[in-house]
């Protein structure tokens, strides 16, 4: 296993959850942490508290193409390369009865995976500066396993994400860059406590950390945790008949009750 010290790490969504434990962890770790996020006065906590091995860069993925530029200029100024970038900006928003808001899908969407892209593009020229193996890393999740009820929207975003990145282990075979597609459970972050349902195996944001950076410096393509709940939904992933057969009345909240009020 190689131990990952003494590189120029950028993480998005690092003000808080898995993003900032990560940070803080890799820090800690001898890396040097260009940390991003939409809340600014928690990347400055996070600086000051880093004794000089992390910088801010504070963002907003969902902005337009083309007030991208801002970003890429100052990223440049903060750093002449980068060995990994970590892309942990996420949000969620429910489909609570069915009535297909294009607007929220554009809105989850455009962080969960447009905001992936976004990342890539600022951080590609610089990843191939590096005199490292380049690797990015994206944060999707286990909701892309098997479809759970009421996140079309967060789980679509999702499973395009898991798509890409594996695609662009496809395409990067014969070139240095790896991508590690990471596949958490539930975790307790901001994100996951609007979460009116039972959370099991419900890890902290520093567990989840321990567990991904493992998984980095061990070169997996996939990172998925924890297994009590990934080997499940991998198996009715595979057996979709049966999730939907079984499951799927137990856990659904769309009831003819619900469906007549929609009408």
């Amino acid at each position: 296993m190689v131990e990952i010290k003494d590189r120029c790490i950028w993480i998005t969504g690092a003000s808080s959850g898995i993003g900032k434990a990560l940070a803080q962890h890799l820090c800690s770790q001898g890396n040097f942490v260009i940390v991003s996020g939409r809340d600014h006065h928690s990347l400055q906590q996070m600086v000051l508290a880093a004794s000089g091995r992390m910088c801010a860069l504070p963002m907003d993925l969902s902005v337009p193409d083309d007030e991208l530029g801002p970003y890429a200029g100052r990223l440049q100024e903060l750093t002449d390369y980068l060995d990994m970038v970590i892309c942990c900006a996420g949000v969620c928003e429910y489909e609570d009865k069915l009535t297909f808001d294009p607007a929220m899908y554009r809105r989850v969407f455009e962080v969960n995976f447009l905001g992936v892209i976004k990342s890539l593009h600022l951080a590609m020229p610089l990843l191939k500066k590096s005199t490292r193996e380049p690797r990015v890393v994206a944060v999707g999740s286990l909701s892309s396993a098997v479809p759970f009820p009421r996140a079309e929207a967060y789980g679509a975003s999702k499973a395009a994400l898991e798509y890409f990145m594996k695609s662009l282990q496809t395409d990067s075979v014969k070139i240095p860059l790896r991508a590690t597609l990471v596949r958490p459970g539930f975790v307790a972050t901001a994100m996951t406590s609007k979460n009116d349902f039972s959370m099991p195996f419900l890890m902290s944001p520093d567990e989840a950390a321990k567990i991904i950076v493992e998984g980095i410096s061990q070169g997996r393509a996939q990172i998925d945790f924890p297994r009590r709940l990934s080997w499940p939904l991998r198996f009715f992933g595979v057996f979709f008949g049966l999730w939907r057969r079984w499951v799927a009345p137990k856990v659904t909240r769309i009831t003819p009750d619900v469906w007549v009020k929609t009408l």
